[in-house]
């Protein structure tokens, strides 16, 4: 099964990079080249425990619908979203936010993303070729969206 692993560092506290990462808006705004949209379940707001999002976007120039659900929430260290319906046979996204101890104010953004293509052997071959460097240029370009915003914005007074 193929997975991707990155990580990202980003000048706020793991508080405002986690908020930020369940946020409808926000996760709209940074997946603008793929036209990302909440279709279904929460598609405002922030996403909490349990919550369903149902997104739609345009990939390889088709159309796109995926439905996850928030599986492990622990605020500020991390959560899942696991595809409950959509392309993938399996889709396990897990994120993971640790303060940098060298500045408090700086957190480590990490992803774990395990995902599998359904059609056997050609969705492996498919699934290893095409869609993890694609997922992984996805991923890591709503990252450098994430840390651009986040950064531009001072860290709230504790």
């Amino acid at each position: 099964m193929p997975r991707i692993e990155l990580s990202t560092t980003v000048q706020a506290v793991p508080e405002a990079v986690f908020d930020a990462s369940l946020d409808v808006g926000t996760h709209t705004e940074s997946m603008g080249t793929s036209a990302e949209r909440a279709v279904g379940g929460v598609t405002t707001g922030r996403l909490g425990v349990g919550d369903v999002v149902t997104w739609e976007a345009r990939h390889f120039g088709l159309p796109w619908r995926m439905t996850v659900r928030i599986t492990d929430y622990r605020r500020p260290d991390g959560f899942t979203d696991e595809q409950i319906h959509g392309p993938f046979r399996h889709w396990r996204h897990e994120h993971r936010f640790t303060p940098d101890p060298a500045n408090p104010s700086t957190t480590v953004m990490r992803d774990v993303i395990d995902f599998a293509a359904p059609m056997g052997l050609v969705g492996r071959l498919v699934a290893g070729l095409v869609l993890r460097p694609y997922l992984r240029g996805l991923i890591t370009r709503r990252n450098a969206y994430l840390a651009l915003t986040l950064g531009a914005t001072p860290p709230p007074r504790v």
